[in-house]
């Protein structure tokens, strides 16, 4: 049987919540079931196991996020820290279900660059995936990288000239081709990968982190071992920097993206739509006459280029 205090003897309820001043920076590294695996800033081998604080609610807390921790930092085995506060966040990959769900879903915080993964053959690439993960990168302050695999199961392919006047980097990244190249552009970033499922995730992230099927339980602490496609995971390059790997996505919809949003991402052309009439769409006559990309001179193929996403991004078209 549980006795109430009576009133005279129960202490006053208070507003007032810790300041946690003496909570310790980390990254959030892995989330898994209500526990975030986190690494504390300048000892990236104290890796602990934080929950959310009560003070928090269902303030969502993702894989880069920056934390303030307190409690128990030792990282020993059963102990258990708590995350008090989130910092705000300088970048945010968001996607929703569909075109059509209000609800978005923050997939990565914090990242500098987003490798958009996509396969020559076996799954066969799609235009429309690239155009749709580009539309997100850029609304969320991510620089999207073009990264190709599975290139020696075809004899040539036309599809990269696909985006040509976006000013999109490519890189080849099969089994065959060297990963130099993509080693020195991860090298002290933080980057999330994305792409379809067996596009050949996995296998890049092999080549890159030595044992990264052990380092994944190793890392996180919440997953015991998990494979890396079936939740988010930040894992630790050898020369430096940081590398997410997300689970397969099947639909990425951009519910949450308008097309201002996605001219405002290209400073050379955000001015520009200022002269726009309200509700100008960008996509050039018929549609919008009176739109001001029109009337710049000498990135005709630029706009083009930019058109091409909007078109994406407005048509809804299958991907």
């Amino acid at each position: 049987m549980r006795v109430r205090p009576g009133k005279a003897s129960s202490r006053p309820r208070t507003k007032t919540r810790p300041q946690h001043n003496d909570a310790e920076d980390a990254m959030v590294v892995a989330v898994d079931r209500g526990r975030w695996g986190c690494v504390l800033d300048g000892d990236p081998d104290r890796r602990i196991v934080a929950m959310r604080a009560r003070e928090l609610g269902r303030t969502p807390i993702v894989v880069g996020d920056r934390v303030g921790v307190v409690g128990d930092l030792t990282g020993k085995p059963d102990s258990l820290a708590r995350i008090v506060r989130v910092a705000d966040r300088r970048t945010v990959l968001r996607r929703t279900a569909d075109d059509t769900d209000p609800f978005e879903r923050i997939v990565v915080a914090n990242a500098e660059q987003l490798f958009i993964v996509v396969a020559l053959a076996d799954p066969p690439p799609r235009t429309g995936f690239v155009e749709r993960t580009m539309v997100a990168a850029y609304a969320g302050g991510l620089e999207p990288i073009l990264v190709l695999t599975k290139r020696d199961l075809v004899a040539e392919s036309e599809f990269a000239s696909a985006f040509e006047g976006l000013g999109l980097k490519i890189l080849y990244a099969g089994i065959d081709d060297p990963i130099e190249p993509v080693v020195e552009i991860l090298r002290d970033r933080l980057t999330a990968l994305i792409g379809h499922s067996g596009v050949g995730k996995s296998t890049m992230v092999n080549r890159l982190v030595p044992d990264a099927y052990r380092a994944v339980g190793e890392v996180s602490g919440v997953g015991k071992g998990k494979h890396t496609s079936t939740q988010s995971v930040a894992l630790p390059l050898p020369g430096g920097g940081w590398v997410i790997d997300t689970p397969g996505v099947r639909s990425f919809g951009l519910a949450h993206i308008t097309p201002d949003d996605v001219i405002a991402s290209f400073t050379d052309l955000a001015d520009a739509i200022e002269d726009c009439p309200r509700g100008c769409t960008h996509l050039g006559p018929p549609a919008d006459p009176e739109c001001a990309l029109d009337q710049l001179s000498g990135v005709e193929r630029r706009v083009a280029a930019i058109r091409q996403l909007l078109t994406a991004l407005i048509s809804n078209e299958a991907w």
